[in-house]
């Protein structure tokens, strides 16, 4: 998947965008790190207990000029996207996911679209 102006993990109804107001040092406060070739890439746990545990990931990457990025819900291991929204059973994944993107959208790194 390439990097977009734009986007939103597989099922939720709302999109993101960058904002305007984006800095690279908020994105290091956030917790992404630098990759090999300069994007800048978060993985975060949506177990709401323990950040440690074996739980479904948000995956946020940033391009290193900050004009694109993508994001998505993946299994525990990284390989597969799932949806978080179709089964009750995610409920708590919903709500930690939820926090980390108004956090974002409050640190001025998002935006809804």
């Amino acid at each position: 998947m390439a990097l977009q102006a734009t986007g939103s993990v597989l099922g939720d109804p709302k999109t993101y965008k960058i904002s305007p107001q984006i800095k690279r040092y908020t994105l290091m406060d956030l917790g992404f790190v630098k990759t090999k070739n300069g994007n800048f890439q978060l993985e975060r746990s949506l177990d709401p207990n323990s950040p440690f545990t074996q739980a479904n990931k948000l995956k946020v990457t940033f391009k290193a000029d900050l004009s694109g990025f993508q994001m998505g819900v993946t299994t525990a291991n990284g390989l597969k996207a799932i949806n978080i929204f179709k089964s009750d059973k995610t409920a708590d994944n919903v709500e930690q996911y939820h926090f980390i993107i108004d956090n974002m959208i409050e640190r001025q790194v998002l935006e809804e679209a």
